[in-house]
């Protein structure tokens, strides 16, 4: 009975029913007037930041156009909210061919579970390198943002076939809030969280204590992880 209460499907709560007490169980944060601002802090800050650092923007893209074939822009398909597809967008830091070369580099997977990433990378680019270090590559997601389609805090999206791959209901939790441009997972130490049970407990803990004021206190906690570049491959 401890165990079923301690799942990681919901989260449990007691409540009141016309004096009865209830067990209510919610995947995701209840609706309330930190989401209303949480709504309000993604555009905003959206919009602040794709202003603030516009001259960034077109440094970038230059540097892409001028040193590789190929479009600026990397777009895919990746779950949003509830698991419903949206077109997620990316500085582009590999080559052109990289999803077609992706199989070749399957043995080298550092990831356990469905997610793949490979330290050393051989398909990105001497410019996307510099993007990935400092999370340049991921700015274009602002308009994500703007869109609706993502937050500025949350677990990060995944691409549609690995979340095709869930083989444990806990994982398929993500879903039930917005994907973000940062997360506790990426404060907590990026990249060197090889393990993807670890990346979700992260998740989950996050929607478990999710708040207006946990969300700006990660956002705080990106600033100096991004600009020393610290995890990032």
């Amino acid at each position: 009975m401890a165990h079923f209460f301690q799942t990681q499907i919901s989260r449990t709560s007691l409540d009141d029913f016309f004096g009865r007490p209830v067990i209510v169980f919610r995947s995701a944060p209840e609706a309330s007037w930190q989401g209303i601002g949480k709504q309000l802090l993604d555009f905003i800050g959206a919009l602040a930041l794709l202003i603030l650092f516009s001259p960034v923007f077109i440094a970038a893209a230059l540097a892409i156009r001028l040193t590789s074939k190929g479009p600026i822009l990397f777009r895919q398909q990746r779950c949003g909210l509830n698991g419903q597809p949206f077109m997620m967008l990316k500085f582009r830091s590999m080559v052109t061919d990289a999803e077609q070369r992706k199989h070749e580099l399957e043995c080298l997977n550092e990831m356990d579970g469905p997610v793949f990433k490979v330290t050393n990378d051989p398909r990105i680019t001497p410019v996307g390198r510099i993007l990935r270090k400092f999370s340049i590559d991921e700015f274009p997601q602002l308009f994500n943002v703007l869109r609706g389609e993502m937050s500025l805090v949350g677990p990060r999206p995944l691409p549609v076939d690995e979340v095709r791959r869930f083989d444990d209901p806990a994982h398929r939790r993500r879903l039930s809030v917005k994907p973000g441009l940062t997360c506790l997972w990426q404060v907590s130490g990026r990249n060197n969280v090889n393990n993807f049970r670890e990346w979700v407990r992260l998740d989950l803990e996050y929607i478990d204590n999710w708040s207006l004021w946990l969300d700006l206190k990660i956002l705080w906690r990106t600033v100096p992880v991004v600009l020393a570049g610290t995890g990032a491959k």
